[in-house]
């Protein structure tokens, strides 16, 4: 029986992903609500506060800076 052999030109365990594909922006704005669901808290006045001033810190962003 004859094996096949992996496509050389085909994507490869050991190349890098792009920077391009790993951003999690899409395309539309990023809300309080949106920062505190990324950090696994739960949204209460306090958490959507501390997420509106690291929004205008660091603006969008900041939601890349939690996500994998």
């Amino acid at each position: 029986m004859e094996m096949s052999q992996p496509d050389a030109s085909g994507p490869s365990e050991d190349r890098c992903t792009p920077d391009a594909l790993l951003h999690t922006s899409t395309g539309t704005e990023v809300s309080p609500e949106d920062l505190v669901l990324a950090t696994g808290r739960d949204i209460t006045p306090h958490s959507l506060e501390w997420a509106r001033r690291k929004l205008e810190t660091e603006g969008p962003v900041a939601l890349e800076k939690l996500l994998p």
